[in-house]
C-alpha cells in the first residue's frame, strides 16, 4: 500500500469508494441521506479538500482522505479493505504533515469513534447536528498533546 496525492481523473473511483464504504459502515443514513450527501463529497470535498489516496500494488485507489489544515474531514476505505493497517497508515501520514490532528465522527459510527480512540483520539466535545444542520450527532475529537 503506498499514499499519494490524488489525480483529478480519480474522482469517479473516490466517489466509488465513499458510496460503498458509506453503505458498509453508515447504517444510520437512509439511502435518501446517502443520495442528499452525494454531491456534497463528489462537487465539494473531493474538490475543496487536500486529497491523499490509499493505492493498492497496481497503483489503484482502495481508500482516500480528506484534509483541511489540521482538521481530518474525511477517511474513507473500500469494505473489502478494511481492517488491514490502511486507516492507521493514513492517520499516520496525516499526522506527519499536519502534526496533532482534529476529527469529527458521527456519534452512531461506534466503529469509527473506537478506531479513532484506538489511536489515541479523545472526544473532546459534541454537537447534536452535523455540518448541514441534520440530526446525526457529531463528537469532536482531537490528537492529545504529547
Amino acid at each position: 500500500m503506498e499514499i499519494r496525492k490524488a489525480a483529478e481523473t480519480e474522482r469517479d473511483s473516490l466517489v466509488d469508494i465513499w458510496l460503498r464504504s458509506v453503505r458498509a459502515t453508515h447504517d444510520f443514513l437512509s439511502e435518501a441521506d446517502i443520495e442528499r450527501i452525494l454531491p456534497l463529497v463528489r462537487d465539494h470535498a473531493l474538490v475543496d479538500l487536500e486529497i491523499w489516496v490509499l493505492a493498492d500494488a497496481a497503483d489503484e485507489p482502495i481508500g482516500f482522505m480528506g484534509l483541511a489544515d489540521d482538521k481530518l474531514e474525511a477517511l474513507f476505505l473500500a469494505p473489502e479493505h478494511r481492517r488491514r493497517g490502511g486507516g492507521r497508515r493514513m492517520v499516520d501520514h496525516a499526522r506527519d504533515l499536519k502534526g496533532r490532528l482534529r476529527v469529527d465522527v458521527n456519534e452512531q459510527n461506534p466503529a469509527a469513534l473506537a478506531f479513532y480512540r484506538s489511536l489515541g483520539f479523545v472526544v473532546e466535545g459534541r454537537s447534536e447536528l452535523d455540518s448541514a444542520g441534520m440530526p446525526f450527532p457529531i463528537l469532536h475529537l482531537r490528537d492529545p498533546a504529547e
